[in-house]
């Protein structure tokens, strides 16, 4: 039988699994904390027991699978909130060029993507996002340029056994109504709507510990009508489960592009758009002022920070403190692979350190507080934070873990080897262990397929070593043909 285009979802597991002898635990949970020699025991996909080992209840000392977690640091799944992972084949492009430069430079290149390419592209981020710690990942597709559906990149991530956002975006306003993108890069706006539905019938599922939720997120102000932007919100609401999902407060040039278009600024933007709500978050934000701060908290809006992009648009630094203070829900992003060029969790959050204490002040953001933000705060941001971002009873079995012992990384951390996931990033290298809903999905630094990746592998059994030779060669077939005709002006070096 052929393959779905969008792939079959995985069956949750019905066994049971034990990760004991854990040198050092990260819950992220506030009442059980962290723990040294500690045990976490599943049943099927969903965290049954946490605690020390001392304390192991005699039915949890075995199970069908035992993992040893000695030498090692576990925490919970790191949850990224914004990515754009069509953008994985083009990476080190545009590489002097501030956000627009950048945009203009890879509208053209971006125009020869097909389906296949966007399934290799994508398979690409989230085997990267994967070997860094993350377990669940939004990805905001916003161009559909020949046969590109959000549909490759469903199957990407049900070929990985990911838990996945995938982002319906769009671009409607090219630059004939005003817009930056050029005209051939955009869609009607009936036929977005229409297939922000598709998606939503075909593929929501609401359901707790759901492997797969859609949000719906046309792609900027600079690329869409605002009744592109109020259809869509109303559009989600209709939806239990369905959130939105775009970009805001870049850098300087979106303030002088929405006040020069409106005529004011991003608070009142969000607000005649109906994007004001707690079924929003917004990605960057680094030029939100302290009143549209005031409103996020209030309303409960969330932010997912990119710094890595930030830094290498020359967008500025977002005030996290800030945020925080004022009670705003901070996420990470690793933002587009061809913006940051590295689809890494944990070197996102160190720099989120280093970024807020460049200012003079060491205690600007703490190391803690930035893994929170890679957890909790993505949790939230995509409206999980019951089901994600900690490893306590009755949370969502996505555990991860990093051997500490015998690692060149880690020599001489042994005072704090939690801080040291963050510190020594990204040196620390991938991830020894990952479970994902569940299932092992890295074992003992060996990526494993959930289903069939490519035609010749279909029949066989899974879950099997990742194919990378396979995926390595597909991502350089992929990227010559993208790049074909590229000048060095494009590339950008100086």
């Amino acid at each position: 039988m052929p393959i779905p285009r969008a792939g079959t979802p995985r069956a949750a597991p019905s066994g049971t699994l034990l990760i004991k002898d854990i040198s050092k635990l990260v819950t992220q949970n506030d009442k059980i904390g962290e723990i040294s020699d500690a045990a976490v025991y599943v049943r099927g996909n969903e965290i049954a027991w946490v605690g020390p080992m001392a304390d192991l209840p005699e039915d949890m000392a075995t199970a069908d699978t035992v993992i040893d977690g000695k030498g090692h640091v576990f925490m919970p799944g790191m949850v990224n909130t914004h990515a754009h992972m069509f953008q994985s084949l083009n990476r080190c492009l545009a590489q002097d060029q501030t956000l627009h430069g950048w945009l203009k430079t890879l509208y053209p290149v971006w125009a020869k993507l097909t389906g296949e390419a966007v399934y290799v592209s994508t398979l690409i981020s989230m085997v990267e996002l994967i070997l860094s710690g993350c377990t669940c990942s939004s990805d905001h597709l916003y161009i559909y340029p020949n046969d590109v559906t959000l549909d490759d990149t469903i199957r990407a991530a049900r070929a990985l056994g990911f838990r996945f956002h995938p982002v319906r975006g769009g671009m409607s306003a090219g630059v004939s109504r005003g817009g930056i993108a050029p005209d051939s890069a955009v869609e009607e706006e009936e036929a977005i709507l229409a297939d922000m539905e598709r998606c939503i019938g075909d593929f929501h599922d609401n359901t707790r510990f759901s492997m797969l939720r859609i949000s719906l997120g046309p792609a900027s102000q600079k690329t869409v009508t605002n009744d592109l932007m109020i259809s869509a919100a109303r559009l989600a609401r209709k939806h239990p489960g369905v959130r939105l999902h775009t970009h805001l407060a870049e850098n300087q040039e979106d303030i002088e592009y929405t006040h020069k278009l409106y005529g004011y600024r991003f608070g009142q933007y969000i607000t005649a758009v109906e994007w004001d709500q707690s079924d929003c978050w917004f990605a960057h934000c680094c030029m939100l002022n302290e009143s549209e701060r005031a409103l996020f908290a209030e309303k409960r809006i969330g932010v997912a920070h990119c710094p890595s992009s930030n830094t290498r648009l020359a967008s500025g630094i977002a005030p996290v403190r800030e945020m925080l203070d004022q009670g705003v829900n901070v996420g990470l992003g690793v933002d587009g692979a061809c913006s940051s060029d590295c689809q890494n969790m944990l070197a996102e959050a160190r720099l989120a350190v280093l970024l807020q204490r460049a200012g003079g002040n060491p205690k600007q953001l703490g190391v803690r507080e930035a893994l929170r933000m890679a957890t909790v705060g993505g949790a939230t941001n995509l409206g999980r934070q019951t089901e994600l971002g900690q490893i306590a009873p009755g949370f969502a079995a996505d555990i991860v873990g990093f051997k500490t012992a015998g690692n060149l990384a880690f020599a001489g951390c042994g005072a704090d080897p939690v801080a040291a996931l963050l510190l020594v990033a990204p040196s620390a290298g991938f991830v020894s262990w990952s479970i994902i809903d569940g299932h092992v999905v890295v074992r003992e630094g060996t990526l494993l397929a959930a289903g069939p990746l490519a035609p010749e592998f279909e029949g066989g059994a899974f879950p099997a070593p990742l194919d990378m030779d396979w995926l390595l060669g597909e991502g350089d077939k992929h990227t010559d043909t993208l790049i074909a005709g590229i000048t060095e002006t494009a590339v950008g070096r100086q």
